[in-house]
């Protein structure tokens, strides 16, 4: 059968162009989603508004259909030279016979959507099925006329690459052809796809190399990734209460089944994509949203996720470490106190640093639940929680952490004073000024430390009365040294007469201080730096105590004594 003679086409083919292309659009969305779906109608609706230009121009819409494209007054307006894919329309109505198809007003809005169940049945249907000529005969449509040759009868004689002949293939040997290479397939287990070669319409290269990137492909999916996938699109785009309830039903099912499997990318994706849904879906209700947000809370309490945490520290061998913090990323603010609880008794390594970034996440959007942590009774998580306020320099802890300085518990109360330290505020430096008098060795020491770092001055009359009281002399050479350059640091010109006393000065016949004792004085008097100070090391620049000339030595050559 001939198609329209060749000839100008009577007005622009852009319109024309363009409804083919709404055409494959609606196609897809026919085949992707359902009837209520929201891009379906958008889909539908925009098919339908694309025959109105075209009906400005022509009463009917005759197409010319080619092996790789679709002409309209033999004008190429839809299709690409080569592509014999079934997201071509040309070769998918071509493959089966059809040659011409002819549109009539009234038919996007009687016919339309049946036409596209058509191209649906035809790229999904199997060898076994109707072609699309029979699919057009049944459907009988009124707007719709089609002219297409007969494949099997079509026949003739035509030209090899190798300039033989090609001789016509009878309907018999077709289906004996078929038939055959169907049944050792079945019989082997695996279909090949050269067993079907002899058959009318065997795949050239290009498109053996299509199917095997495809099958390849589509083994690669996660399936149950995408069975979670649509029950959250059936959750969002069926508005019945009933179908809802189900949906999350065989979701929380699905969760046990991830879990279990160890399948924790797939878990992040459904706790993160149902969050997603939940805002996104229309009329949803308040039990809905509540079911669904428990998916989370669920993973978040305590037995669960230690239960998880446990499994996860004894196995040998992690799952993959970008799977596990997908999955951490998805805690709620509540899972803080168990991770928390095994960070500080994990014995995996790899674990340990997935944990702290977890912990990290938490506490950087939850501050009220992490200084909340801070008076947890649980030692080990209080110890977790003061130490992640101190690498955030969480400002609103300071008052939990000032309170931790009084506990009878020497461990919490050093990393407090750490924890203060490293935040370092004027808040901060008040609530650790108390600390100076602790009765821990390096709880004073971090204190003072600190102090001398952040150059805090109101903590100089407390400095003062420990390196003029006897219990400097009492300490080891660390903390005594700690104390000195705390002073030397705060003290100023004032303090020199009293460092040139234990440095150089003389007691009751004629006994000096420690060496210890006079070589931090040395150092603080370094620290202090002015002129009168200076002079005061030069004066025991000769002392024969080794300790104390080569601290008075040092304490020249330091940055504040001007010496070279």
């Amino acid at each position: 059968m001939r198609g329209p003679e060749a000839s100008e086409p009577p007005g622009s083919t852009a319109p024309v162009a363009e409804l083919l292309r709404l055409i494959s659009k609606a196609a897809r969305a026919h085949q992707l989603y359902l009837p209520n779906n929201p891009i379906y109608r958008r889909a539908i609706d925009n098919l339908r508004a694309g025959f109105g230009p075209v009906w400005e121009e022509v009463s009917e819409l005759k197409l010319t259909i080619g092996e790789s494209e679709i002409r309209w007054f033999d004008t190429p307006v839809a299709g690409e030279p080569g592509n014999k894919s079934s997201d071509n329309l040309a070769w998918l109505f071509y493959k089966d016979g059809v040659r011409e198809l002819t549109f009539n007003k009234g038919f996007e809005e009687a016919e339309v959507v049946p036409f596209l169940g058509l191209i649906q049945r035809a790229r999904k249907g199997s060898p076994d099925e109707d072609d699309l000529v029979t699919m057009l005969w049944e459907a009988d449509f009124a707007f719709v006329h089609y002219g297409y040759v007969d494949l099997l009868q079509e026949g003739g004689v035509g030209e090899l690459a190798d300039g033989g002949e090609l001789q016509p293939v009878g309907a018999g040997e077709v289906v004996r052809g078929t038939h055959d290479a169907v049944q050792e397939s079945q019989a082997s287990g695996f279909v090949n796809i050269a067993d079907f070669d002899s058959t009318l319409y065997f795949l050239d290269e290009r498109e053996i190399e299509y199917l095997h990137a495809e099958l390849k492909r589509e083994y690669e999916k996660d399936l149950r990734v995408r069975v979670a996938s649509v029950l959250l699109d059936i959750f969002e785009s069926q508005p019945d209460p009933e179908v809802r309830a189900e949906a999350l039903e065989n979701i929380h099912t699905l969760m046990v089944y991830l879990l279990t499997a160890e399948h924790f990318s797939g878990v992040a994706y459904v706790l993160r994509e149902g969050q997603v849904t939940i805002e996104r879906a229309e009329g949803v209700t308040d039990q809905h949203r509540q079911k669904l947000g428990e998916l989370a809370d669920r993973l978040s309490a305590a037995d669960a996720l230690s239960q998880l945490l446990q499994s996860l520290d004894e196995t040998p061998t992690l799952p993959p470490e970008a799977d596990l913090a997908e999955l951490f990323d998805q805690l709620r603010p509540t899972a803080l106190a168990t991770v928390f609880l095994w960070l500080s008794k994990t014995q995996n390594d790899r674990l340990r640093p997935l944990l702290q970034s977890a912990a990290g996440r938490i506490a950087g959007t939850n501050t009220s639940e992490l200084v909340r942590l801070i008076g947890a009774p649980q030692p080990e998580v209080a110890t977790e929680a003061v130490r992640l306020a101190g690498a955030l320099k969480t400002q609103a802890a300071v008052a939990g952490l000032g309170k931790l300085l009084t506990n009878s518990d020497v461990r919490l109360r050093q990393v407090a004073a750490h924890a203060l330290a490293e935040i370092g505020s004027p808040g901060a430096m008040q609530a650790l000024e108390r600390a100076i008098d602790d009765d821990d060795r390096d709880v004073r020491v971090t204190t003072v430390r600190a102090m001398t770092a952040r150059n805090y001055r109101p903590a100089l009359s407390r400095l003062e009365g420990v390196v003029k009281g006897k219990r400097v002399r009492e300490a080891d050479l660390t903390e005594k040294m700690a104390f000195f350059e705390g002073y030397g640091s705060l003290c100023g010109e004032s303090g020199v007469g009293h460092l040139d006393a234990v440095l150089n000065g003389k007691g009751f016949l004629g006994r000096r201080e420690d060496s210890e004792t006079r070589a931090c004085a040395a150092i603080a008097l370094g620290r202090v730096g002015t002129p009168k100070a200076i002079e005061t090391l030069r004066k025991a620049a000769t002392e024969k105590d080794i300790v104390v000339r080569n601290a008075v030595s040092r304490a020249l050559r330091g940055p504040g004594s001007h010496e070279s």
